[in-house]
């Protein structure tokens, strides 16, 4: 007589000296299977740990662990000068350095109630804009590989290149820039960065619309991501999401439009909103996003040309003079010891400044009690909110599925845990 398949189960534990004494044969049956998505996972961006309940492909429970990243970042903050904090700022959301390194600038100089210089503004303006596209890209290029759509993925990082390409003529760096100071930049913008910049305006574009050829209305990209991870507007709001995410939902709020910073309340773009809350929307407001950053572009290029001022504010306490001066002038030399030794002296306040970055909003928070360093610092990070609101936005779908919405929000690890 043929033996059943429990059957067979139960005489190979009795003969296996090694094996686990189960008590129970039908633990082999439960349906329901623990099983962890990261923290070494690729799909995962980074180190993040899904723990998923399956039952069979569908995820009925989860639980996600952070904290594989955490380096003490706030506390390096408050033990390090204002200067010396700026490299710890690229390693938050690394596809985005540049916007980190402002807004930490920023924070500073609003402590001590530093305007920057009109040149200095614009290539700010140009820097976050830029990381803004090439974080857009690395979003949407590697869900899409994710997916499976390797073309989109070679398609699109040519041009992320080509964006870092820039940002190495502005500062030298492409990664960690660094590029940031208090009270300006570190270099002036390249006589070339106008022809690149104009070059880079006209054929992005071309590029997107290209992509959106692939994507937007294709049948198995419209599958598996329209309806996906679906965020209601309330659920978006009670979640405190910001970016993309955020207007995904149909929540129409953008900080460069509605608490204008620099001179975004005299640029022209459009916020982009979508209404569906989905995988796919997140993916059409990215779109677009990057070509009105390719708008904002032109502007800030056309405005750039025509600010011949200083790059650095005219402030003794903050202004770092050019090596050449440091290397011939012995008060110079003094001074430029002085500040990158003992730091400079922020008055005794607090500042938090907040800034549209890709992912959503992007502030730090600093309480100073006088001298060189921070007495509190803090960051708010929209990757720790969003990863948040995960956990019951995947229960219920497959496990593909769970990668795709992962991969929508963008979680980037180093800013999740700091």
């Amino acid at each position: 007589m043929k033996k059943t398949i429990k059957e067979t189960i139960k005489e190979t534990i009795k003969e296996s000296k090694n094996s686990v004494d189960y008590k129970n044969i039908t633990d082999f049956y439960n349906p329901n299977i623990l099983i962890n998505i990261g923290p070494s996972h690729p799909a995962t961006h980074g180190t993040l740990r899904l723990m998923c309940q399956l039952n069979g492909e569908v995820i009925e429970d989860t639980k996600f662990e952070i904290g594989y990243l955490h380096r003490g970042k706030e506390k390096l903050g408050e033990v390090k000068t204002y200067h010396q904090w700026f490299v710890y700022t690229d390693r938050l959301n690394y596809c985005s350095a540049l916007i980190n390194n402002i807004a930490y600038a920023m924070t500073v100089e609003n402590l001590l109630e530093i305007s920057i210089t009109a040149r200095c503004m614009w290539i700010r303006m140009i820097c976050m804009e830029l990381s803004r596209i090439i974080d857009h890209i690395i979003c949407v290029a590697i869900n899409a590989l994710d997916m499976g759509a390797l073309t989109i993925f070679w398609h699109l990082y040519r041009w992320r290149e080509e964006a870092y390409t820039m940002i190495e003529g502005m500062c030298g760096m492409r990664l960690t820039t660094t590029y940031a100071r208090i009270g300006g930049m570190f270099y002036d913008v390249p006589e070339d960065l106008h022809d690149n910049l104009k070059k880079f305006c006209e054929r992005f574009p071309k590029a997107l619309d290209e992509m959106e050829t692939l994507l937007t209305t294709n049948r198995i990209w419209i599958d598996r991501t329209k309806g996906v991870g679906r965020l209601s507007k309330e659920d978006a709001i009670k979640y405190s999401t910001s970016g993309p995410v955020l207007r995904a939902s149909g929540v129409d709020f953008d900080l460069r439009r509605d608490r204008p910073y620099y001179a975004y309340a005299d640029i022209d773009f459009d916020v982009v909103v979508a209404n569906n809350g989905d995988v796919y929307d997140r993916y059409l407001v990215r779109t677009e996003e990057m070509r009105q950053s390719i708008r904002i572009l032109k502007q800030c290029s056309k405005h750039l040309q025509s600010a011949n001022g200083p790059l650095w504010v005219d402030d003794r306490r903050v202004f770092i003079p050019d090596k050449i001066d440091v290397y011939t002038k012995m008060e110079v030399m003094i001074h430029h010891f002085k500040i990158f030794m003992e730091g400079i002296d922020v008055p005794p306040g607090e500042n938090y400044t907040a800034v549209e970055g890709p992912n959503g909003e992007v502030g730090f928070y600093i309480v100073s009690r006088g001298g060189p360093k921070a007495w509190r610092l803090r960051i708010k990070a929209p990757s720790f909110l969003h990863f948040q609101m995960m956990e019951n936005t995947i229960k219920g779908v497959k496990i593909p599925d769970a990668i795709s919405i992962l991969g929508s929000l963008n979680i980037i690890a180093g800013e999740l845990d700091r």
